[in-house]
This record gives structure tokens, sequence and C-alpha cells, in this order.
């Protein structure tokens, strides 16, 4: 029987964050990856020299760090660890007690006692930063200073270098040298991701690839009416002409650096965002582009829905996903694959709340899997294609024994065989050819997080009006060649995909006012750079909300009868949280069961409804266990058996042991998940914090999670709760 053949792609990216007119830079997160994820990615493969796959590597993220490696280019956050403690402003100090908590508080900080200290010093739930500050002497903020840069050290760094092991090993009361030497090492690490990586690659082990320079939506750049391909009645900004010449000029500059950076042109490209369009196939062909890749979401609209999934994700047609195709326009042909988007969204999403070694084996029985149901004498060509950095800061010690043990499994199994994408299409040359590439992305096969919303098509006019502008004074004789460049520049920065991802209300973070205002900058710099005076509505925000809630809070007293059979009266007042909405800089586009939550309380009980995309008890068939969780107080746990049962079976879990009875629990599923648990079992005391969390496991590994990281936060209420909330 043929081997799999398994082809990962590790797509690494970041957006161009400097401001090169005034030189400054908000955004620390190139050089925190770059020591944690890009070091530590190539590391992995070092260790395992069979183990062949393709990366992705941004032309605008290696700017940045030949940047940070060869110019002496810093960050705010760097900056202001550089500081010395005694000497830190109040606005300095605030600026570390606002901003150096943000990793993964679990698996970044938890490790490090003393940093897990300052971050309940900090109290961040309960006061703001300059309200905690009383509490940051000195040695305090140097020690956070220090350990946050530390803990963003990737762990396979740790393990070669005995004074990195030493600095852990002491854990707080660190100095102003042992502080500066860290600083000093993140930028020694960075030196070595550029050769790492061209090592990988002349060594035949990895292939590496480009995307346009920017990282611009290349379809959109054409023609921006191509978004009603997939969406026919979605709403465009005023201007839609296209850019073919500035798109032409990100192409060819991304294969000119890579030459530069790795002695020989890309044969492949990730297209930004899986962004692909018929019309763009003859100018990738055109600067030697052989091959290109996107999501599984875009072959199914090419074939007008004979590779898809059904309503519980199994793969209709499956050898059809597992090969390559052409793609043809004219006299140019080029190559594509089509990423497993449920293989790749377990390892973004799922895998991180299992053991390494249980989620590395589950991920090699789904390919065992692949592979028997595919005939025999069938090729199999399975593409996990993702972001190689920003999901393992959600697993315990960054991933290390997941990939350890998945990067042996691969290599160690007979019918595994890892491959470059670029030399199986070589060997293997694509057997069937497409009529049409589907105007597509990699999320839900559309354009609908760069274009459609008021927000995206305002920040789309802006860009337009500016490069109109641009174009008529570069016509100019009068204007240096060298301002042009550099206004040209800082336009080809506005039109990458990163500005419009946090536009809209697909995704937010705590930082879309920054990402809101370098955007408008670029273009504001356009005009600066020209020696003109950029409009004042560059000054006007775009975004115009704040970071989304998560979720919404009970604001009474609810009276649920525990049925399974749900009534809009009864949850009228409780809080909820919606699963779709819980995106950050990744986005999962495998469909999940869990839809939303409705929590609250009787007087007595915590009371949660669970809904899902399907009648409840339809949709849990083939799970296990559906376990709700509480991580304050900490410890209990409600994990129901088999919930798909006509009777449901259930055990109340205590630090995880079962207890033998849990008197007053209350359990139906039905249409819906109902249950009360009374606050007595949960040692919950009156306005003390409640955090919860669903999860939804089959084969003992995580197939769902409500949310996604961490946990509900409410509070447990007092008698006057409604009272309150009346006054109020």
């Amino acid at each position: 029987m043929p081997n799999v053949a398994l082809a990962f792609y590790w797509h690494q990216h970041q957006p161009y964050y400097p401001d090169d007119q005034t030189g400054e830079n908000a955004f620390p997160w190139v050089r925190l990856h770059g020591v944690k994820d890009y070091v530590g990615m190539a590391l992995h493969l070092l260790e395992y020299p069979e183990m062949c796959c393709t990366i992705n590597l941004v032309p605008s993220l290696l700017v940045q760090i030949l940047a940070y490696t060869e110019k002496g280019a810093t960050d705010r956050f760097l900056q202001v660890a550089r500081i010395p403690a005694k000497d830190l402003s109040r606005q300095d100090a605030t600026f570390l007690l606002d901003h150096y908590f943000m990793a993964n508080h679990e698996h970044m900080l938890k490790p490090w006692p003393r940093f897990w200290e300052l971050l309940q010093l900090r109290a961040a739930n309960k006061q703001s930063a300059a309200e905690s500050l009383r509490r940051f002497g000195e040695r305090e903020l140097r020690d956070l200073q220090t350990l946050y840069n530390l803990a963003w050290i990737h762990p396979l760094v740790f393990e070669a270098d005995a004074e990195l092991q030493q600095l852990r090993a002491k854990g707080k009361l660190f100095t102003e040298a042992e502080k500066n030497w860290v600083l000093d090492k993140h930028i020694a690490i960075m030196k070595q991701i550029i050769p790492l990586h061209r090592k990988l690659a002349e060594s035949g082990q990895v292939e590496l690839t480009t995307t346009p320079f920017y990282h611009p939506i290349l379809p959109l750049l054409f023609d921006k009416r191509l978004a009603r391909e997939a969406m026919p009645d979605v709403k465009l900004p005023r201007h839609t002409a296209g850019y073919l010449d500035d798109a032409e000029t990100q192409v060819r500059r991304a294969v000119q650096q890579h030459a530069a950076l790795f002695g020989a042109p890309p044969k492949g490209m990730w297209p930004a965002e899986g962004s692909v369009c018929q019309a763009m196939l003859p100018m990738l062909a055109k600067h030697g582009i052989r091959w290109i890749a996107t999501d599984e979401g875009v072959l199914n609209q090419s074939t007008h829905g004979f590779v898809s999934r059904d309503a519980h994700g199994h793969l209709r047609n499956p050898s059809h996903l597992y090969r390559p195709y052409g793609v043809r326009e004219g006299e140019h042909q080029l190559g594509i694959v089509f990423r497993d988007h449920a293989l790749s969204d377990r390892i973004g999403f799922d895998y991180q709340r299992s053991s390494g070694h249980d989620a590395a084996h589950d991920f090699i029985r789904h390919l065992h899997n692949i592979r028997d149901a595919i005939l025999a004498d069938q090729p199999v060509l399975v593409s996990v294609i993702l972001d190689g950095e920003n999901c393992w800061e959600h697993y315990p010690e960054s991933g290390v024994p997941f990939l350890r043990t998945l990067y042996k499994l691969c290599v160690q199994d007979r019918r595994i065989e890892p491959v470059k994408i670029g030399e199986y299409l070589e060997e293997n040359p694509p057997k069937d050819t497409l009529p049409r590439l589907f105007a597509g992305s990699w999320i839900h096969n559309n354009f609908a997080i760069w274009v459609g919303h008021d927000e995206d098509n305002t920040a789309w006019d802006a860009l337009h009006r500016t490069r109109e502008h641009l174009v008529h004074r570069a016509a100019q004789s009068s204007i240096p060649a060298e301002q042009l460049q550099r206004a040209w520049e800082e336009l080809y920065i506005a039109e990458g995909s990163d500005w419009f991802w946090w536009y809209g209300d697909d995704h937010s973070c705590a930082q879309d006012a920054l990402f809101d205002q370098l955007f408008r900058k670029h273009l504001q710099n356009v005009y600066l750079a020209l020696g003109d005076v950029p409009p004042v509505d560059l000054n006007r925000a775009i975004k115009k909300l704040g970071q989304r809630q998560s979720h919404t809070l009970p604001t009474a007293f609810l009276d649920v009868k525990i049925d399974g059979r749900t009534t809009f009266f009864e949850w009228s007042n409780a809080g909820r949280f919606e699963c779709q909405a819980e995106r950050g800089a990744m986005a999962m586009v495998t469909q999940t069961p869990i839809r939303e939550l409705h929590f609250g309380f009787s007087r007595r009980e915590f009371l949660l409804r669970i809904d899902f995309d399907e009648v409840a008890k339809t949709c849990l068939r083939g799970y296990d266990i559906l376990c709700i969780g509480f991580d304050e107080p900490s410890g209990y746990e409600l994990r129901i058996l088999q919930p798909a049962q006509p009777v449901q079976s259930w055990c109340w879990y205590v630090n995880d042991k079962p207890m033998p009875t849990a008197e007053g629990v209350q359990l139906a599923i039905d249409r819906v998940i109902e249950c009360a648990i009374p606050f007595a079992l949960l040692e919950a005391k009156p306005n003390r914090p409640l955090r919860f969390f669903v999860e939804l496991l089959q084969n003992q590994q995580s197939r769902d999670r409500a949310p996604r990281d961490g946990a509900i936060a409410l509070s447990t209420p007092s008698e006057n709760f409604e009272r309150i909330h009346w006054d109020v």
C-alpha cells in the first residue's frame, strides 16, 4: 500500500509594524515570536533530519528580523525593558503593568513562580495598572522586565544554554546586568533565524517559499469585485478598481528578496491568507512561481461541492482532496494543493489541551484513517497548513512535547512519508486540472474578513484616495525619486491584509486601536514623504468600537425548568457567550458543535444551557464526554458520559477524583443541554469569582471548548443581586 505523503507547511508571518517616518515601533511581536517560534520551529527540525516540510517566510517578517539584527531596530517593549528599574517613570512603569503580562498565563507565566506572583500583585481584573503600581517596587519592576523576556525564549534554546538555565533556576531578584544580558540574548537568538532556515534549505530538509511582499490579499488588489464570487450581495467599497501594478510589485519584490537571502528564487508561494483567483495565475507564473496552496474550501467551490464535508465533518469523495491539482490560465499552469482544514485546525486549536504524547498519536491515527479510506492503488497527499507561531503559546512548553513526539512518529512510521510540496509535485505531477479556480481565501472560502464591513470599506476607500494622490503627484517631475520611493513603500505596507483583519466585527484584540492608528499612519506617511499635508480624515479612527465583549453577564435570577427543551423567557436574563465570535490572531475553519452558552443563577444554583448547531442529542453522537469545569472555585468538574445516550450518566469530580454523590445536580439533554449545580457543591461564596468552561471530548481528545482559552468569568450572586441591578 502506498504511503501517506505528509506535507507540513508552516506559515511564518508578521505585518510590518515600524513607522519608518518616526522610527517608532509599538509592537514587539517580530522579536518575541523570533526568539520563541521562528527559531524554535527550525531547531525542532534539526533534531529530526529525516523530517521534511515546507516553511513560508513572509518578506515583511524577514525585513523586520534583519532590522533588529543588522540595523539596531527596537520596539516600545524593548525600550522600556532597557530602562533601569530605579529610573522608570510612572508612565513607563504603568506601561509595564499594562503590557508585560500579555502572554498565555497558564503556559507562559505560571511555570515561572515569581512571574505568577507578580501577576497576582497586578490584580488586573480588579484594578488598573496605575492603581496596582503601589505594590511594585524597584525589585518587582526589574523582575517583571526580566521575566517577560525570559518567558518568551523557546524551551529548546534553554536546553542548549547553561546561562539561561541558571537564570531560570535563580527565578527572581535579577540584577540590571542579568536583565540586559537577556535582552542582548534576544538579538543574538534572532541572528540565528535566517541562517538556520538557509541551512535547512541547503541540506534539502526544508523547502522555503514566499508570499507577496507585505502580505496583501492579492485578488482584492486585482479587483475588489472578485469578492462577489463567494458573496454576491456583499457591500463593496466606493472604489473597486484594482491595482495590478501594485500586485506585480508585491510579487516581484518577494521573489527578489527570497533569492537574495536564500540563494535561489522560490518555486512555491502561500498567497496571503490563502487568497486565490483565476486571474492571478499568469502573474505568479511570470515570476517563476510553480505552485501555490490554499484551503479545501476553495476546492469545494471550484468543484461545485464535489469535495466537501457533511454536517459532522466527514469528507465526501476524500481521494479528491488528498491529491495535487493543476490550475491553468492561457498558457500558464501552476500546481496547487489544498489544506486539510480539519487536521490543520486540530493542531491550531485542539491538541493544546491534551498531552503531547496523546495528541501526536491521535494525529497519526487520523493519517492512518485517511489512508484506509482511499483506494489502495491511489497516492495520498495530506497537506497540513497553518501558522507556525501563533498556536504554540497555548501549548504546554510551547508545544515541545507535542512536536517532538509528532516528528518522531512521522519519521518512524512506515506508512508515512514526510515530503516537501515542491519536490512532491515534481515527482508526482498533477493528473487533474481544475476548470477554473474559485476566488476565495482559506477562511470560509471568501474575503469577508477583509472587505464588506463598513470599517473595511472605509479603510479601502482611504487607501484608494491616498493612492490617487500619490499617482497624481508622481506624474509631476518635480518630486525627487527618493521621496516617491518612500511614498510608494508606505502605500504597499498599507495594502497588507493585517490591517483589514482587525476592522469589522470578525476579530478583536486589546490592540485594535493601535492597529487602526498604524494603518492610518502609513497612509499619512505617503503624504509626508511627498512633502504634503495629510488630509484631516486620516486623523479620525476607523475602528468604531473597542475590544468586543467576550460575553454578557446575567441581569436577574432565573427561573428555569431543567428539561432540555428551553423557552426564550426562561433564559432572557441570562449571560451569553457566542462561540463563533471568539476570534483573535488565528481563525478556525472547522465547524465545531458548540454554538453558544447561556448561564446565570437561581438563588441557590449555578444554571447553564448549552446550544449546539443541531439538536443536542443528535449533535453529540460519537462524543465520549462533555465536561463542565470550574477554574474558580478550582478543581470542580461535572463529566457527562456518552452525552447522546437516552439516559444520562454523569459523575462529579473534585481535583480529578470522582465523588460518590453530588446532591442537587440536575441535568437534562434533549434539544439543548440544561444543567443546575448547587453553589453549596462548588463551595462558592456570594460575591466571589466564578469561572467556568465547557469541553467536549472524543477518543480522549478535546474536540471543542468554550471558551477556547481561559474561562468565562462572573461572580456568585448575593441575595441583593437583583436589587443592585435595578438600582443601576
